[in-house]
């Protein structure tokens, strides 16, 4: 039964979202936690006349892992590639390579049966599209980019150089986006993070979650110096401890939510387009324009956030000001 419930659903992502055309191979790689949605969206793939391949692997011990190289190769190899896995590779060379090569992904990581139903998905992708591009390119190439947020961030940076990223949902050749987040986001410089990020809406990872009370992270130089609050608190400081690499604690992203179907529940791509959020990546950064690797991408978010761009608010408050 649960299939039928979600066809609308499959029947966006592959309609709307990647725009399978007949004739094309389209790659669906999945564990076997997900396999019922990885199954609704084959399903819908072979209904429009293209060829679909399930490809089941084991699921990754870590976010950022690479997949096996077969699945990469097969990645690299195809018209477009749906990833619907629990651990995240997104922030991966198999990603990287495979939209360089010219296939287009759309990234569904975290999803449950429900997401295929109800909450983003249920978003007007194409009235969304130009905004999500405009606070994209306000964002891109700035000199100084400042964020705060009612909770008490503060953190300035500079995305100088660095392209900005517009993820609305859907994807052409040589494109990614993830789903149901839309999101507009940028890469700060290495090295150019400065102040203190205050999360109060959700950690999705590492069974963190929403947040029972605010996560507070120190930055100096682009890169985390101090994690302090709760219990929570603890259990994102002991995980990034446990990688045994430093660069788990870059400033990797700064991603901007303006998905008004979004809200937080827990899960990373519903929790991180919530409509006037900001999310900080920390880690990996070279899927986004960065030039960092590190053994994972985590993200932080915040509540009804404000970013000033060279002088000029972009967001107040949760409102768009462009």
């Amino acid at each position: 039964m649960e299939n039928i419930y979600m066809s609308r659903g499959a029947s966006k992502v592959v309609n709307t979202c990647m725009k399978v055309q007949p004739g094309e191979q389209i790659l669906i790689v999945t564990e076997l936690s997900r396999l019922s949605i990885a199954q609704a969206l084959a399903a819908e793939v072979y209904r429009v006349g293209a060829e679909p391949a399930v490809c089941i692997m084991e699921p990754r011990t870590q976010d950022s892992q690479e997949p096996p190289k077969e699945i990469a190769a097969a990645m690299l190899a195809s018209d477009g590639f749906l990833s619907v896995v629990g651990k995240s590779i997104t922030h991966t060379q198999a990603v990287k390579s495979a939209i360089a090569a010219g296939s287009r992904g759309l990234v569904l990581t975290h999803f449950t049966e429900e997401m295929m139903v109800h909450g983003g998905i249920e978003g007007d992708f194409e009235t969304l599209k130009p905004l999500c591009i405009g606070m994209a390119q306000a964002m891109a190439g700035a000199e100084k980019i400042v964020l705060t947020s009612p909770s008490g961030t503060h953190l300035e940076y500079s995305a100088k150089g660095r392209r900005g990223n517009s993820l609305y949902c859907m994807v052409e050749k040589g494109q990614f986006s993830t789903l149901p987040t839309v999101e507009a986001n940028v890469s700060p410089l290495e090295g150019t993070a400065n102040g203190i990020i205050v999360a109060d809406g959700s950690i999705p990872y590492i069974g963190i979650g929403v947040l029972e009370e605010p996560v507070t992270l120190r930055v100096e130089e682009g890169r985390i110096v101090e994690i302090s609050g709760g219990r929570q608190a603890r259990m994102l400081a002991d995980d990034l401890v446990s990688k045994n690499d430093p660069n788990v604690y870059n400033i990797a992203e700064h991603g901007v939510g303006l998905n008004p179907k979004c809200h937080f529940c827990g899960f990373m791509l519903e929790d991180e387009g919530v409509f006037g959020s900001c999310h900080i990546g920390i880690g990996t950064s070279i899927t986004l324009g960065g030039t960092v690797k590190a053994s994972c991408h985590y993200d932080v978010i915040m509540k009804n956030a404000s970013v000033e761009v060279d002088g000029k608010m972009v967001l107040k408050d949760g409102c768009v000001m462009l």
